[in-house]
């Protein structure tokens, strides 16, 4: 699991990103940091302890997307008391059938993974961005994402959808949020939905 600051400029607010399977900052970097702190984490092919220390900020902030969202629920503990929970293109199921990616599909990409059709179609009109990974290292990701054993769910905030979702379908998406009770907003946008913002602050808003 890699942990890094995107920014650290003694902010009061903070923000704790969990980014989706097989990316790093790269996918983010248009993205103004504004009055935030950012903390990225991503590589969930091993789970490690979350070791910095967020007690000092004002305001702290939760924002996952896709595979992130559930992975964030393995630190349940340590997101309670965090002002706003988001979440983007994901649910905390993501390898179900009815509330993220079908399991034949998810066991299919494992055998057969194709990284530049997985980023068509996260993003068919946008493909400036690639895995910084190898296609081992991906599947080695996939296969540690499935393994997972995950005790208590995130009780998120808001829910943001994409509606061009080719990864996890969005009447998968509303099925799941719809259930919990948590502000909706839907986007009209692909999988990657971070091309519908500017800034950080957008997608607190």
């Amino acid at each position: 699991m890699t942990q890094k600051w995107l920014n650290k400029n003694n902010n009061s607010d903070l923000i704790v990103f969990f980014n989706g399977w097989g990316m790093d900052e790269n996918a983010l970097k248009h993205l103004n940091y504004g009055n935030y702190d950012i903390y990225e984490i991503d590589d969930y092919r091993k789970i490690e302890k979350i070791e910095e220390n967020f007690a000092t900020y004002n305001r702290k902030y939760l924002i996952c997307w896709s595979m992130g969202v559930m992975v964030s629920s393995l630190f349940y503990e340590q997101f309670k008391d965090f002002n706003k929970k988001i979440a983007l293109s994901g649910t905390s199921k993501m390898i179900d059938d009815n509330y993220g990616i079908a399991c034949k599909i998810y066991d299919f990409t494992i055998k057969h993974l194709k990284p530049d059709d997985f980023i068509k179609l996260m993003n068919p009109d946008n493909t400036n961005f690639c895995f910084s990974r190898t296609k081992e290292e991906l599947i080695e990701e996939l296969i540690a994402i499935k393994n997972l054993k995950i005790k208590n769910e995130i009780k998120f905030n808001k829910a943001i959808i994409p509606l061009k979702d080719r990864i996890v379908p969005p009447k998968n998406q509303l099925n799941f949020w719809q259930e919990q009770n948590v502000e909706l907003e839907k986007l009209n946008c692909a999988h990657y939905i971070f091309d519908c913002y500017s800034s950080w602050q957008e997608i607190l808003c």
